[in-house]
């Protein structure tokens, strides 16, 4: 990813979305030529020289003090999400960072599968900052049984989002998933910028489908710590779940997401369906993978 690159169209479209009214500026109904504000006016507010500004602007964040940065923030009425990855791309710019960031790493902990098994009543997965599936449980991998189903590797959500044709059904609202995804993506960004892996993603992404272009030049950034979705399950029909993604501390990168159904609901009582369906799915595949390849005793036996 081209940082500096990142950083300008940021700024500019955050600028660009903010009236002087709304900065509680006056312009006495003069002729104006953007959309939002002027570099001159973000200046004022952040109380930096207009020099300073543009430098910032141009994608060079480099040596930026954490103050300057708190000052943006505020001059462009950012979000949270947006505050972090605004700090996210001052952090790329820094001596020594290119190459910093590994990505994590294709299989989870032992502990980490073991804790996923353990949450029998939730369909959990754990994915990377490039929504790469890592591991799941057995609800996790009906309920995801789109992604699941042998059809495409790696296994990625932003792929099934907009690349497969089953996820317009399977998300009642396909509009918002879109929509996060996309916005985790550009978060994923700022954070591992050097990311091969996550650079190849996005080329693919951009080339083959038009609503993620479209989504992608919004640069827009959501945390997505929780929340409710609602689904269309080819198995249990209609769905609506919490959600909470859970990052574990010793595991850098890493995020444990999982789906679960207000109890005494309908949809709780479809999740413990799926997970019947599911266990007794597994079972036939188990006994048809026994038949196929039987277990030859030893001599010893």
């Amino acid at each position: 990813m081209d940082t500096s690159s990142e950083i300008r169209e940021f700024l500019t479209s955050r600028r660009a979305r903010i009236t002087p009214e709304q900065a509680g500026l006056s312009w006495y109904g003069e002729n104006r030529r953007v959309p939002g504000l002027r570099r001159e006016e973000v200046a004022l507010l952040a109380g930096v020289s207009v020099d300073y500004y543009t430098r910032l602007e141009r994608g060079n964040l480099a040596g930026v003090s954490e103050t300057v940065l708190e000052a943006l923030s505020r001059a462009l009425q950012l979000d949270e999400a947006e505050r972090v990855h605004l700090s996210d791309l001052a952090r790329s710019c820094q001596p020594g960072t290119r190459g910093r960031r590994r990505s994590t790493k294709p299989n989870v902990r032992p502990s980490v599968q073991w804790l996923l098994d353990s949450m029998t009543g939730s369909a959990a997965i754990a994915e990377n900052g490039r929504l790469d599936a890592l591991a799941t449980n057995q609800l996790g991998r009906a309920f995801h049984a789109h992604l699941f189903d042998g059809s495409g590797r790696p296994v990625n959500f932003a792929r099934f989002v907009f690349l497969d044709p089953r996820a317009e059904e399977f998300f009642a609202d396909w509009e918002r998933a879109a929509k996060d995804v996309a916005a985790l993506l550009r978060l994923q960004a700022g954070r591992s910028p050097f990311d091969r892996a996550f650079s190849d993603l996005v080329g693919e992404l951009s080339t083959r489908s038009e609503e993620f272009r479209g989504l992608w030049a919004t640069h827009n950034v959501r945390l997505h710590t929780k929340g409710e979705k609602r689904f269309n399950h080819p198995v249990v029909g209609e769905l609506e779940l919490s959600y909470n993604r859970i990052e574990p501390a010793a595991d850098p990168g890493l995020t444990i997401v999982a789906y679960t159904a207000e109890p005494g609901s309908r949809s709780e009582e479809a999740l413990r369906l799926l997970a019947s369906w599911a266990a007794t799915r597994e079972e036939e595949i188990a006994n048809a993978d026994r038949e196929e390849h039987p277990r030859h005793p030893s001599r010893a036996e």
